[in-house]
């Protein structure tokens, strides 16, 4: 008599592990390449976003409120975008004064470029060898450059000062000046020379003069750290050939410098053609100082009318553009091939 098989043996056989799927492929070791990219994007992320939030965002936003009916009282509550149109930028073009503005501004900027680039490449030349006290004379001379630019405008207010300045004291006792000159407050001023009668504008040359001495330092640096480069054995050569002093220069060291000097040029004419801070503490933009700068500030405070100031700051910026690309064309490949 056979018996029965039981539940356990009645059921069939199962596996419970999973069926097996494809194999794995093992993870590949990441290439030089793709790390040294990952590597620069992580370096880079930090300055790009600095850059957006700094730079880029109040770019556009000042783009959208050059094109918006905006005044001060308004601008928390103005979204992004309203109603448009060219209204701030026919008042900037209709404003009094501002062909006027841009000319100064375009005399201010050139007229300091020029004179900061010459007077770094002067005192380049001159410290360029070495004697005793070179190295305080060189500290010495980016004084001016590092100093708070208020407290130098403030010694500068004070020594051209027609009350109690020492300028106007010294021009009494060497040059016989009957009547102190207030220079920072005097528009035009005649000049009598030689038989020619002139008229100047004082207080715009000054502040030109004040732009050249505070910056010359920039281009100072730029130029001694050229000339150090030039091998000497060039200056050598030419002097024992019977070079004169100003042949080295003109064929020698000219050359050598003229890719920095270009570079100069054009970081010191977009550095003075927005500058606000030195003219508005010297003359506050009076006696024919108002460059543009100073009037965006003026529609600023004095009209609270943002809308106009983002306007006249986007024809400040097209302006400046217009004039680099000027520049560019027609200096650029001359300064490539010095280069």
């Amino acid at each position: 008599m056979t018996q029965a098989p039981t539940g356990a043996e009645q059921r069939p056989h199962t596996d419970h592990r999973p069926p097996a799927g494809p194999a794995k492929r093992p993870r590949q070791p990441m290439s030089a390449e793709r790390r040294a990219n990952r590597a620069g994007l992580a370096f880079v992320s930090p300055t790009f976003v600095v850059v957006l939030v700094v730079v880029v965002l109040p770019i556009l936003w000042t783009l959208l409120l050059a094109f918006q009916r905006a005044r001060l009282v308004d601008i928390q509550g103005m979204g992004l975008f309203g109603h448009w149109s060219l209204d701030n930028f026919a008042q900037v073009f209709d404003s009094a004064g501002f062909w006027s503005s841009l000319g100064t501004t375009l005399l201010y900027t050139v007229g300091a470029t020029i004179g900061s680039v010459a007077l770094g490449l002067v005192a380049a030349l001159a410290l360029r060898r070495p004697f005793r006290g070179r190295g305080i004379l060189r500290a010495a001379m980016l004084l001016p450059y590092v100093a708070p630019v208020v407290a130098v405008a403030f010694v500068w207010e004070v020594a051209l000062s027609p009350q109690y300045g020492i300028v106007n004291d010294w021009g009494r006792r060497l040059f016989g000046w009957h009547d102190p000159i207030a220079f920072l407050s005097t528009r035009e001023y005649d000049v009598h020379l030689l038989g020619l009668h002139a008229h100047v504008p004082l207080a715009l040359l000054t502040v030109i003069a004040f732009e050249t001495w505070r910056y010359f330092p920039f281009a100072f640096l730029f130029l001694l750290a050229r000339l150090q480069a030039v091998p000497n054995a060039l200056e050598e050569a030419a002097e024992v050939d019977g070079a004169t002093i100003s042949q080295r220069f003109r064929y020698i060291l000219l050359p050598q410098l003229m890719p920095v000097i270009a570079l100069l040029c054009v970081l010191r004419f977009i550095m003075t053609f927005n500058k606000f801070d030195d003219v508005y503490l010297l003359t506050g933009g009076g006696a024919g100082t108002d460059v543009a700068a100073v009037r965006v500030y003026d529609f600023l405070t004095a009209r609270y009318d943002v809308g106009a100031a983002a306007a006249q700051a986007l024809v400040l910026a097209v302006s400046l553009m217009i004039l680099l690309g000027f520049y560019f064309k027609f200096f650029g490949s001359k300064v490539q091939e010095e280069a």
